[in-house]
């Protein structure tokens, strides 16, 4: 095996490797399904599915225009969690061609289906991401058929622009990446800190600064290596893995840097990895030539549909995650642009009082990871996302009439539904719903070392973001059979 070497027999191990890494992936996605999508994007979940599939099967292609029920939903979700687990396991490329084709290419069209389905809470880029990491994995191949070399350096290339345009939107976006102080907020203000973040957070200032321009370093810089061959695409790979790493330990960002971490090792090859793990497999494969043509189609139309995420890529006007077409494959990516100096939380809080006034008393409604409880911790649930946590993120920074779904989750707060309370982490009010809701703007902040109190953040009210509301509210009705329409 020569140093530089595009023999397929060269990436037996990344193929397995990349293979478990996307299942794994998809598994997590789909067990979030499973758990979340009726009661966010369900038939009367908080953004109704019939809102994302009306613009029709060719603007959003999905399975679920023939089924949109809870019943199939279900039933794909649950069928998506079988198809990764098998694919986790590795059979789904011991029985040949027709099993992993239709492992893989089953796993993609049902996450793409959910995707298009899923609206306002599936427009995270992770989400883009995997469609367009899952079109990639149908044409890696069982395990006694050639490594697809293209597909491999399809996968880098991949990587490269998930991590160059998120390098490249912070160069632009925010002066704070240019002056090396964007970490000096990033912990407290990132959508979901953990339990880590806090100590990120407090690490001396010069820390920061080291931590901001490593960032810019790995992003921008160490990309352009990834296409080189030896120990220098073998060194780019592994620093954005262990940049993966450090960042799933200072922060939850759902599966986004598992699954980088996952496009990561298309830059190991099988000296690289063999060395690691002491397995050198002989290179003994067979090949197919209509495999070999659908790669190199599949190239192709990766190739021409490239042209205008790479224009975006060296736009001064860059933009963030965007789709360009309605199959979700090769797409733009860039994270974390601008980082936000303040913490906005909004708070939902309800009585039992007969009038909202000065008397009443307000009981805090807990999400599951998003702060809320001073003395609360912050959770580590990285990989898992928690979906509506982060759309309240979202929804702290701009009012309430910029997120409709806000309104429905107020109705079905007050009308005790129990799909939407399964997604809190805790209900002030368990034997019957409030009369009155409202929702309060807070700033919060981290507590300083050698705080006594035990807390982990502090919180300042700043003012009302929802002033209180009841379902005999004429208005509020109307609005909200208007949402469910």
């Amino acid at each position: 095996m020569t140093w530089f070497s595009f023999d397929a027999g060269d990436y037996f191990l990344t193929r397995f490797l990349l293979q478990r890494a996307m299942a794994f992936c998809y598994l997590v996605a789909f067990f979030i399904v499973v758990n979340q999508f009726c009661a966010l994007s369900g038939e009367k979940g908080l953004m109704p599915v019939h809102h994302a599939l009306r613009g029709g099967f060719w603007h959003n292609p999905s399975v679920f225009h023939l089924f949109p029920t809870d019943r199939a939903f279900h039933l794909a979700g649950w069928l998506g969690v079988l198809l990764s687990a098998f694919a986790l396991s590795g059979f789904s490329e011991r029985f040949g061609w027709a099993v992993s084709l239709g492992t893989w290419g089953a796993l993609w069209a049902l996450y793409l289906s959910f995707v298009n389905a899923g609206g306002t809470f599936y427009g995270f880029g992770w989400e883009l991401l995997l469609c367009e990491a899952g079109v990639l994995a149908i044409f890696l191949g069982p395990q006694n058929a050639a490594p697809p070399v293209l597909v491999i350096w399809l996968f880098r290339w991949l990587l490269f622009r998930l991590m160059f345009g998120a390098g490249m939107i912070k160069w632009r976006a925010d002066e704070c990446w240019r002056n090396l102080t964007c970490m000096d907020y990033h912990y407290q203000t990132q959508p979901q800190p953990n339990s880590l973040s806090w100590f990120f957070h407090h690490l001396p200032a010069g820390v920061h600064r080291v931590e901001t321009a490593v960032t810019l370093l790995v992003e921008i810089i160490v990309p352009f290596f990834f296409f080189l061959p030896g120990p220098l695409g073998w060194i780019a790979g592994g620093l954005t893995i262990a940049f993966q790493g450090m960042i799933i330990l200072s922060g939850n960002l759902s599966w986004l840097n598992f699954l980088t971490i996952a496009l990561s090792l298309s830059c190991l090859d099988d000296r690289a990895l063999g060395w690691l793990a002491g397995i050198f497999p002989k290179a003994d494969f067979a090949t197919a030539w209509p495999h070999q043509w659908a790669v190199y189609l599949l190239s192709a139309v990766t190739l021409v549909l490239s042209y205008r995420p790479v224009k975006n890529l060296l736009s001064k006007d860059q933009v963030m995650i965007t789709s360009y077409n309605s199959l979700a494959y090769v797409n733009t990516y860039g994270l974390f642009g601008g980082i936000t100096t303040e913490r906005r939380e909004v708070v939902i809080q309800g009585t039992d009082a007969l009038t909202p006034g000065e008397g009443a008393q307000w009981l805090d409604y807990e999400f599951k990871a998003k702060p809320g409880d001073v003395k609360r911790r912050p959770p580590f649930v990285s990989p898992y996302h928690y979906k509506l946590d982060w759309q309240m993120w979202f929804a702290a920074m701009s009012p309430y009439w910029d997120h409709p779904w806000i309104v429905n989750l107020a109705g079905k707060l007050l009308e005790g539904d129990r799909p939407t309370l399964a997604l809190l982490g805790k209900n002030p009010f368990p034997d019957k719903p409030p009369r009155f809701l409202r929702m309060e703007w807070y700033e919060y902040r981290f507590t300083r070392p050698g705080d006594k109190s035990g807390h982990w953040w502090t919180r300042t009210r700043v003012e009302a973001y929802v002033e209180p509301i009841s379902l005999d509210n004429e208005r509020f009705r109307n609005a909200l059979s208007q949402l469910r329409e």
